[in-house]
């Protein structure tokens, strides 16, 4: 077994401070409103309205938005709830819900 060493000038285990953080990346398509886009993160990830747009301003101007940064097991767990969300009742079209990936942290990168 293996005991995490804390490092006395910050009081940050050596396992804390390794542990790879993951982003959460929301990708933009043609079948979700930007209501669908502020709910969802609002009701996921209990973001403000105001920030929530602002990630739906984002994913539609740009294709993508890190919604969350978080280590891989909650990570994966964001992506899976972004994937079990839903379709947008607002557009017919919309047959499900948005993708999302997950994508490491490069180093000295946030």
């Amino acid at each position: 077994m293996t005991v995490p060493t804390t490092t006395p000038e910050s009081g940050t285990s050596e396992s804390e401070r390794l542990a790879p953080l993951y982003h959460v990346v929301l990708l933009d398509d043609d079948l979700h409103t930007y209501d669908y886009v502020v709910e969802m993160l609002c009701a996921l990830f209990f973001l403000p309205v105001e920030t929530a747009y602002q990630h739906a301003v984002e994913v539609d101007t740009t294709g993508r938005t890190v919604v969350i940064t978080c280590e891989r097991p909650q990570a994966e767990y964001a992506r899976d709830q972004i994937h079990g969300y839903g379709a947008d009742p607002r557009m017919p079209q919309s047959k499900g819900s948005m993708k999302a990936v997950i994508q490491p942290v490069s180093a000295g990168a946030s």
